[in-house]
């Protein structure tokens, strides 16, 4: 199976977002293999966002996602990467489909409720950012006989 990294970032904590997030998410029949509530520190969000450091944005991104806690999940799935992407729906919440997490949650690009990477390479470099190996957890859902075949 194969693993991505997602973020409930502080605008979606503030609303109180994080259950429907990981529910639309187990709902799908993927799997949580890791979860923290933190507030970023400065270095993670630097490794982060590290493509972004040199944009115009940066500065305003970086107050925003150490502006309050995150919730941080490692999920497990078949395309887990692809599948968590179409769920999450257009970074700009005015282009996601109803139906997608900012489609249904969010209002705008800068306030668009989660993160999700947007790559197998992402996702491994990701997790690695802010999970140690021991921190992700194997099991089985009862249900997984039947999500796959």
């Amino acid at each position: 199976m194969d693993r991505t990294f997602v973020m409930v970032k502080p605008d979606g904590v503030a609303r109180g977002l994080i259950g429907e997030v990981v529910s639309r998410l187990e709902g799908k029949g993927l799997k949580l293999v890791a979860a923290r509530f933190e507030k970023l520190p400065e270095k993670r969000v630097m490794d982060q966002y590290r493509e972004h450091l040199e944009k115009p944005f940066f500065p305003s991104l970086r107050h925003y996602i150490t502006s309050g806690p995150c919730f941080l999940m490692v999920w497990e799935g078949k395309a887990v990467v692809r599948v968590v992407r179409a769920l999450v729906g257009a970074t700009d919440p005015a282009e996601a489909l109803p139906g997608t997490i900012r489609g249904d949650l969010a209002m705008d690009i800068g306030r668009n409720v989660i993160h999700a990477s947007d790559s197998p390479e992402s996702a491994e470099r990701e997790i690695s950012i802010h999970f140690s190996p021991d921190e992700l957890v194997a099991y089985r859902r009862i249900d997984e006989s039947v999500l796959y075949e």
